[in-house]
């Protein structure tokens, strides 16, 4: 059952050719003035989520934005408002204009894991966290990920092991997802989904590993993510298999990035 007092909002990660993503501040006179966030607003009556970001970006920043692709939703409770959030990747080829400042805010391109703005609008940490995940790893189920490249942030997940201490991001078997998340609740822990029942199961996951052995494990992750055209609940990332399996443009269906089997 929907929530009737959710408000509709969109924002969207604009991105630049150097793989940097955009800011802006809140102008004078909204809630929550001079915060940092992801341009974006609300969804008006009979008008499509896209079209509402494709408007957002126009009036508050002079830019024309062509298409985009949904990625993660977020429900957060404001004391003003409680908001229902829809955020879209915007990739360097699929904007054109001049930025311009049309509601006199500040505007900046930021490094995903280097922040150098403050403060930021509450709802976005989520979103940030994500961004500093390479949406490029390698290596292999068994034994962990690591970054796939120098030029991307560093970033090792590792299998979760009892009686070892926690790195900052571990992953485990979707079934054992809420057992450690109430045992280690500050720990940043991923679930490995193979099937419906796990990807429920994996929904307060802080991401979603979904390994690709056949053409079957693409079928399957292809309805998921069309139940989701708005964007998914949670960050999803593939292990593709080394045996060659046809594959869509992940990126496009709101998937964060691939990890290349070792």
């Amino acid at each position: 059952m929907s929530d009737s007092s959710l408000i509709e909002v969109v924002a969207g990660i604009l991105y630049n050719q150097q793989g940097e993503f955009l800011l802006s501040s809140r102008p004078a006179g909204k809630a929550y003035a001079g915060y940092w966030e992801f341009a974006g607003g609300k969804v008006e009556a009979n008008e499509s989520r896209l079209a509402a970001l494709q408007r957002e970006f126009t009036e508050e920043l002079g830019i024309e934005v062509t298409t985009a692709a949904p990625w993660l939703t977020k429900i957060h409770r404001y004391e003003h408002a409680h908001v229902h959030l829809h955020f879209y990747r915007i990739a360097a080829n699929q904007w054109h204009g001049q930025l311009t400042a049309r509601e006199q805010q500040s505007w900046c391109w930021q490094k995903p894991g280097n922040l150098t703005v403050a403060p930021m609008l509450p709802a976005n940490a989520p979103i940030l966290a994500a961004l500093a995940i390479p949406a490029n790893m390698s290596g292999h189920l068994n034994t962990g990920f690591h970054t796939a490249t120098p030029q991307q942030p560093a970033l090792q997940i590792l299998p979760y092991q009892p009686g070892i201490a926690t790195t900052t991001v571990v992953y485990v078997p979707a079934s054992q997802l809420k057992q450690l998340a109430n045992q280690h609740p500050t720990t940043n822990i991923w679930a490995i989904c193979h099937n419906y029942k796990q990807w429920l199961e994996a929904q307060t996951a802080a991401a979603i590993i979904w390994p690709i052995a056949n053409s079957e494990d693409i079928q399957l992750l292809l309805t998921l993510l069309q139940q989701h055209p708005s964007g998914v609940p949670v960050m999803v990332l593939l292990e593709k298999s080394s045996q060659p399996v046809a594959q869509p443009n992940w990126f496009t269906l709101g998937v964060h990035g691939v990890i290349q089997e070792q």
